[in-house]
């Protein structure tokens, strides 16, 4: 049974209008029933003000719904990384400042209803409504329309993934640091470019003391560099 959440009565057909179309152009999903969205952009600081239901409820399961959604992309992503390694990658991904960002972005800030006469941090609350809105499209199309929204929207528009596993993993950085400490010569080469139907290829090799070790493959050279220096790093037992 699909539960029942109250229109909120100070909303007027026009602004529910303009819900319905900022979330259909941000997240991809045409609401249903709107007063789940409603209430997924309505801060607690409203409270003193209304009656109405703020969106932390919806905050608790859009968190947990983001997280299986992350869980499951980041499995069929990566088939040959740990476990350890996914954890890593996914915790980087549905953090409070990825999300904040990810909120800022998309300005929620303009549709998100709070008590303006205190001080927020209304970066923090951007984060809270993407879960909210996250948990809102759960409840009003299912597990697979969230998916839908994560992968075709949040993850094209919103939120580099090459860029969050380079911060993250960075293995070039691990083997500079190794091989100083160790007073060795590191050097990475291009072994090869080369460019199919447009799109680029490079093979980069890891020279450490005029010795090869790691060899690494992408269509950048920088995730090249860190295919090479982790094949590196897993040669020489350092991960």
């Amino acid at each position: 049974m699909r539960l029942k959440i109250p229109f909120f009565k100070k909303n007027k057909p026009s602004k529910n209008l303009d819900l319905i179309r900022f979330i259909l152009l941000r997240f991809g999903y045409k609401p249903i029933e709107i007063s789940y969205f409603v209430q997924a952009i309505t801060h607690k600081s409203l409270f003193n003000q209304t009656e109405e239901l703020s969106n932390e409820r919806l905050e608790f399961l859009g968190d947990a719904v983001l997280d299986a959604v992350i869980a499951e992309y980041l499995f069929h992503r990566f088939p040959n990384e740990d476990e350890g390694y996914l954890t890593k990658i996914k915790s980087k991904v549905v953090s409070r400042k990825t999300l904040s960002d990810i909120g800022e972005q998309m300005k929620l800030r303009e549709i998100i209803r709070y008590n303006n006469q205190r001080t927020i941090n209304l970066a923090t609350i951007e984060g809270n409504a993407f879960e909210a809105i996250m948990g809102a499209i759960y409840l009003d199309g299912g597990y697979g329309a969230v998916k839908k929204s994560i992968e075709n929207h949040i993850f094209r528009k919103y939120l580099d993934l090459n860029r969050v596993l380079e911060e993250e993993i960075d293995f070039k950085s691990k083997l500079f640091i190794w091989t100083q400490k160790k007073r060795l010569k590191l050097e990475f080469i291009v072994l090869n470019e080369e460019n199919l139907g447009g799109n680029w290829s490079y093979t980069i090799g890891v020279i450490i003391n005029e010795t090869s070790y790691g060899r690494g493959f992408g269509s950048s050279k920088k995730m090249a560099e860190q295919a090479a220096a982790k094949e590196t790093l897993l040669l020489m037992g350092e991960i």
